[in-house]
């Protein structure tokens, strides 16, 4: 089949955002214990930070990590996991029903990201705590000294403040799992409070509000209005979660789940801006995906209760996973105006696209590739493109196009690269690509994600699912022709000659 892209560079959504590329670490599973931290590891450095995940997380470019949850956060307390490390309690964690030991907290988390070249997003809890313990936080990570909490901060060792800019205000507070679950005007009042102080303290950070927990949730839409409602002058981003799955092996619905994603982007969108409207304020409230991914293979498997750090959530991804994560991205992409922050969630072991055995090695799933792709080429501003290509319908969805995809376009290193799915089971397309106004521009790298079995996942001994090399396309001085193969994921790449 055939398929046309025409965009210019004047065709802009918005300037990309670094930190859409960003990531999350819950107390869960092996995220902490296992996957980032393991002292006495072969390749732990002195701190106890496993090295080779470390390495892959630099390949990711992961700007932002989202910490300490997730559920986890609604009954943290996080005076446990500072000071001394021998001082610390062992705690009974509700959330996920183990127990968590504190070996590592806010400290190892900040110590770490640095490590990771990456920067904390700090959840605070407003499940069973509130906005005094929120500020406390705030003081302890970003305030000189002469106080309290900031003294306590240079007594355990850290002359220096964190200086942390984003903080979320609790985590899914709808959600009847939820420790402390409230209602809207409970939780909209709450976390007006914690925002205010927690700004009082530091005037310089930005705080998430936490939207309704999913789009399927009873409570959607009004909750985002009424706890907005509350909250509008003091918060700066509305959360957005959402996970998807493929339980009926329907691999034609599963690529086309992201046009949900797209509904609920706008959704999100249109109930933040119509609390603008009706409180006649200047100021746009912008959307943090704070948690997205593929989720499906790992509900429901066992445990041991009250263990640490038990396997728990730990999918092992296959190559359709990895189209979908990639038209996932490139819908986050298409919103570049307002999806400011996203974190695909997790970062290791647990719904992740790095997993590590305890003790041994690590590799790559097949979901880490499309989000290396994006997360290194997507630069400068999103460009709306004309796109003209076949639909199909489906189980659960109608007029799916063939061709998912986005141009971005990085003006400042004259660069613009080309993102695009085929959703087609069996047909290639043949795609023309019109660049307007980029004269002198020429393509410099095709890479694809192609020709494996949509069930096949990568192992610990192989990591054959990745993007490889591809022939230049054709291009005749206007219109660049790429054949894109059935079930592909594909980065084409131009530059200015």
């Amino acid at each position: 089949m055939k398929a046309k892209i025409t965009v210019a560079a004047e065709m802009k959504i918005g300037e990309i955002d670094r930190r859409v590329f960003g990531s999350f670490i819950e107390h869960l599973g092996r995220a902490v214990y296992g996957g980032i931290y393991e002292p006495g590891h072969p390749l732990a450095d002195e701190e106890g930070f496993r090295t080779d995940v470390i390495k892959m997380i630099n390949e990711l470019d992961v700007p932002v990590v989202r910490y300490p949850g997730g559920n986890f956060v609604s009954g943290y307390c996080w005076e446990d996991g500072v000071g001394p490390v021998s001082e610390r309690p062992k705690r009974l964690e509700l959330a996920w029903g183990v127990t968590e030991p504190n070996l590592f907290g806010t400290n190892e988390f900040m110590r770490w990201c640095k490590k990771a070249k990456t920067s904390p997003m700090m959840a605070v809890n407003l499940g069973t705590r509130g906005p005094e313990e929120a500020r406390q936080l705030v003081e302890y990570c970003n305030h000189k000294s002469d106080s309290k909490y900031s003294d306590l901060r240079i007594k355990h060792g850290y002359k220096d403040p964190w200086d942390v800019k984003l903080w979320c205000l609790g985590n899914e507070m709808d959600g009847p799992w939820q420790m402390g679950m409230k209602t809207a005007f409970e939780y909209g009042r709450t976390a007006n409070e914690a925002a205010k102080l927690m700004k009082w303290v530091d005037p310089s950070i930005e705080t998430v509000l936490c939207g309704s927990s999913s789009r399927g949730m009873h409570t959607f839409g009004k909750w985002e209005t009424e706890a907005l409602e509350l909250a509008y002058d003091n918060v700066d981003y509305i959360s957005l979660h959402q996970y998807y799955g493929n339980h009926s092996n329907d691999t034609p619905s599963f690529l086309a789940k992201s046009l949900e994603m797209e509904d609920f982007i706008y959704s999100v969108i249109c109930a933040a801006d119509y609390v603008k409207s009706f409180k006649r304020s200047k100021k746009t409230i912008n959307l943090s995906f704070d948690e997205w991914n593929v989720w499906y293979h790992s509900n429901g498997a066992p445990y041991d209760k009250w263990s640490i750090a038990p396997p728990q959530l730990e999918d092992i991804y296959n190559f359709e996973d990895a189209l979908v994560v990639a038209c996932m991205l490139i819908t986050l992409l298409r919103h570049a105006d307002r999806v400011k922050i996203a974190c695909l969630a997790q970062l290791v072991n647990v719904i992740a696209p790095i997993f590590t055995k305890t003790g041994g090695g690590a590799f790559r799933q097949t979901i880490f590739y499309p989000f290396e792709a994006l997360s290194k080429h997507a630069r400068g501003n999103a460009l709306r493109p004309i796109v003209t290509c076949d639909k199909y319908d489906c189980k659960e969805f109608t007029d799916v196009p063939y061709l998912e995809s986005i141009v971005t376009f990085d003006e400042e290193n004259e660069e613009a690269t080309v993102f695009c799915v085929n959703r087609s089971m069996e047909e290639n397309i043949l795609l023309d690509i019109s660049l307007l106004d980029f004269d002198g521009y020429k393509a410099v790298e095709f890479s694809s994600m192609d020709g494996y079995d949509i069930k096949q996942e990568n192992t610990f001994d192989k990591e054959d699912v990745k993007m490889h090399l591809n022939p230049l396309p054709e291009f005749d001085g206007k219109v660049t022709t790429a054949e894109l193969k059935p079930l592909s994921f594909n980065v084409i790449r131009f530059k200015k000659a």
